[in-house]
């Protein structure tokens, strides 16, 4: 099942004020090499093209539909294309920026990617991440819980996603260890303010719902969607409700 981008963007202002917060923590300098890891339609990534202007981009993403649309945007100082985080850490080439926003909770084992993006950094080199706080946000732990019961746990074959994210208590001991310095570590809600139940079940399928649907057919997809949604109306009685999405927000630079 592929990324949507439409269903993604539907909670763009939502999306994008993280993002916001998350580019201010970057200090503007001369001759910057950047990347942006996941940078889905590359919209994100433009916006940091015109905010720093001695600075070269490239945006990466493994989703061919999400970077249909970046073309348009490309520049001189500005390019995109498809690849993974692995195959970025893979390659002999390092960065004077490296920029993720709502991108690394989709990698696995933090404790030795971290490290590893760290040792992509050149000397003062900047490191600006933002992940959903899942292990801590109450639609991830309904999805999962769910996964977990019958009869989806056997139509999954047993399949998981336990989140990968860390406690920033975790994040801060492990910038620290790998040499950043200048850390500034929040964790922040970005309250979401639903009408109706529908809003928060959008919210979801447009991302972390998206790899358990995949592995189902037509008529389990039907069944466990419609589950979902009965837990999130049990978990949220009264309307509207006020879902308070929490967000990892780390930045520091390396020595």
């Amino acid at each position: 099942m592929p990324w949507n981008p439409d269903a993604y963007n539907q909670f763009k202002n939502i999306r994008f004020k993280p993002f916001y917060d998350l580019a201010e923590l970057i200090i503007d300098e001369n001759n910057m090499k950047a990347v942006d890891i996941g940078c889905g339609t590359g919209e994100q990534t433009a916006i940091l093209t015109e905010k720093f202007p001695n600075a070269v981009f490239t945006g990466i993403d493994f989703s061919p539909e999400m970077l249909e649309k970046s073309g348009t945007l490309e520049n001189e100082r500005l390019h995109f294309k498809i690849s993974t985080t692995e195959t970025m850490l893979a390659a002999d080439e390092n960065w004077d920026l490296i920029f993720s926003n709502a991108a690394l909770q989709w990698s696995d084992n933090h404790q030795d990617l971290f490290p590893k993006l760290i040792s992509k950094l050149n000397t003062n080199g900047q490191l600006a991440v933002q992940m959903p706080y899942q292990p801590g946000n109450i639609l991830n732990k309904i999805l999962f819980e769910l996964a977990d019961e019958e009869p989806f746990r056997k139509q999954l074959n047993e399949w998981n996603r336990p989140s990968a994210v860390l406690t920033i208590d975790e994040y801060a001991q492990i910038l620290f260890n790998n040499g950043i310095q200048d850390l500034n570590l929040s964790q922040k809600v970005y309250p979401i303010i639903a009408e109706d139940h529908e809003t928060l079940f959008s919210f979801i399928s447009g991302s972390a719902l998206i790899p358990y649907l995949e592995k189902l057919d037509e008529e389990q997809q039907k069944t466990f969607t419609e589950e979902f949604k009965q837990r999130i109306r049990k978990n949220f009685p009264k309307l509207p409700a006020i879902y308070a999405f929490k967000r990892i927000l780390l930045y520091g630079r390396k020595k």
